[in-house]
C-alpha cells in the first residue's frame, strides 16, 4: 500500500503518474501540468477545455456522472390544509363543502333574498322617520 504521488493535468483533469506528462511554465510563472502533447497543443491553440466532449470541464458543464447526487435533491410538494376565515370556522367550511351543489345554489338564492328584504326595510324606516321629522 505505497502512496503514489499523481497531479492533475490542468487541461483534461486527468490524474497525472510519475514520468508521464510535460510541464509548462508560462512567462507570468503559471505552472500548467499536461498529461499528453495533445492537450500542450490544445492548451497553447487556447482551445476551451469546456468545448471538447472527453474532458471533465466538458462533463461537468453538461451534468455527465455523479447521478446519485442529484437523485437526493427532490422537492417536497406543499400539503394542503385548509383553516379557519374569519366569520366561519372550519367545521362550517367543510360542511358547505360537502353540500350538494344544487342545495348551495338553493341557500345562496335564500340568503340573496333575505338580505334583499333587510336592505328595503332599512330604507324604509329613514324614509319615515325623516317624513316625520320635516313638518315641524
Amino acid at each position: 500500500a505505497m502512496v503514489i504521488k499523481t497531479e492533475l493535468c490542468h487541461f483534461t483533469e486527468y490524474r497525472i503518474y510519475p514520468g508521464r506528462g510535460q510541464r509548462f511554465i508560462a512567462k507570468d510563472g503559471k505552472v500548467s501540468f499536461f498529461i499528453t502533447s495533445k492537450v500542450d497543443s490544445l492548451f497553447h491553440q487556447r482551445i476551451k477545455a469546456v468545448k471538447l466532449r472527453w474532458t471533465q470541464a466538458w462533463r461537468r458543464m453538461n451534468k455527465k456522472g455523479k447521478v446519485d447526487e442529484s437523485a437526493k435533491k427532490r422537492t417536497r410538494k406543499a400539503a394542503k390544509f385548509q383553516k379557519a376565515i374569519v366569520g366561519m370556522s372550519l367545521d362550517d367550511i367543510k360542511k358547505k363543502k360537502a353540500m350538494k351543489p344544487e342545495l348551495r345554489v338553493q341557500a345562496k338564492e335564500a340568503a340573496a333574498k333575505e338580505a334583499k328584504a333587510r336592505q328595503t326595510k332599512t330604507k324604509a324606516a329613514p324614509k319615515a322617520k325623516s317624513g316625520a321629522a320635516a313638518p315641524k
